[in-house]
């Protein structure tokens, strides 16, 4: 029995050593085969990758963006003013959180040295950049003589009359305090529009609250101080696919513009790039009969003629002259 035992004993040991290895592999076997099959069997509804996808979307819906103001667009805000009984109104001062007009906010911010309500060794515990009152009362929306909401329609002019897209090149002569440029710069891709300016004020305007209160400061703009026409520090081998100077040559002597245009059409795009200066081109019709076109040949320009441009928020149009570059 003793014996008996001791062999059943090993025989189950020995059973036991064996049959575990075996169970455990052949159920690893049939869930490998199992998850084969699966896979084969039914599609794979995985997206694609993240990055690659959006890519593609952003991609396709920003070449295909509209820009200006479609009629359906037109219709559509002014159904939604009659179905809310809204009508026009005297813009008259009201009650409300701030009903001081910018001068009086001026005052405040000189007299308080802000609108800070720290106090004591807390009034230097903040992260803000120094910036001029002048600018926070957005005094500089008052400096073109027109609305500053005038800048979407030289935008929406020049983007679609150049036919841009996203991935241009723009290059602004005297940008302001960016009444026009914010709309390019909220459309390019970062780095691409570029400008030269030389008013102090108008470039801390830009840089300063511009730029930091419609969220641009990732696009990176390369914005110049200069007023002699002088271009190198964009860069020798750039191309631009647009060119433009709004009432900037009206203030400027002639030659000095001629000087500007002739350094700039190495820069602007052969045959697709547009260069367009609004208002008037008196520093090239000055010249008088046939000369003007003559001197734009001998430096490889062609006029293109005049256009003019509708605003959509008041009485007013912008006349624009066409340039392009006619060699290689």
């Amino acid at each position: 029995m003793a014996v008996l035992s001791s062999s059943s004993s090993s025989a189950m040991q020995k059973g036991i050593v064996v049959t575990i290895p075996v169970l455990f592999l052949t159920a690893s076997l049939s869930a490998v085969i199992f998850f084969i099959l699966s896979s084969s069997l039914s599609p794979c509804s995985c997206p694609s990758s993240p990055s690659s996808q959006n890519y593609a979307i952003v991609g396709d819906s920003r070449s295909e963006e509209r820009i200006s103001t479609s009629r359906e667009d037109i219709d559509w805000v002014k159904d939604l003013i009659r179905s809310n009984g809204l009508h026009m109104h005297e813009n008259v001062l009201r009650k409300g959180i701030n009903p001081r007009t910018r001068e009086q906010q001026l005052q405040d911010l000189i007299q308080y040295k802000g609108i800070s309500h720290y106090e004591g060794d807390e009034a230097s515990n903040h992260t803000a950049l120094p910036c001029p009152g002048e600018l926070l009362v957005e005094e500089h929306h008052s400096n073109y003589g027109e609305p500053w909401a005038g800048g979407r329609d030289v935008f929406e002019f020049l983007a679609e009359a150049s036919r841009l897209k996203p991935n241009a090149r723009v290059l602004e002569i005297g940008c302001g305090t960016l009444r026009v440029g914010l709309h390019f710069i909220r459309y390019l891709n970062p780095g691409s529009f570029h400008c030269l300016e030389k008013d102090e004020l108008s470039l801390m305007a830009a840089l300063r609250y511009e730029l930091p209160s419609q969220g641009l400061l990732h696009k990176r703009p390369l914005i110049v101080r200069g007023d002699d026409m002088e271009f190198s520090k964009f860069g020798s081998d750039v191309a631009y696919d647009l060119i433009y100077a709004s009432a900037v040559f009206l203030h400027m002597p002639d030659e000095l513009v001629w000087t500007g245009v002739e350094r700039l059409v190495d820069k602007l795009k052969p045959y697709e790039g547009r260069m367009f200066v609004s208002h008037n081109i008196k520093f090239c019709t000055r010249l008088g009969g046939e000369k003007c076109t003559e001197r734009l040949a001998s430096l490889g320009l062609e006029s293109l003629g005049k256009q003019t441009h509708d605003s959509l928020l008041f009485n007013h149009y912008e006349i624009w002259f066409g340039f392009r570059r006619i060699k290689g």
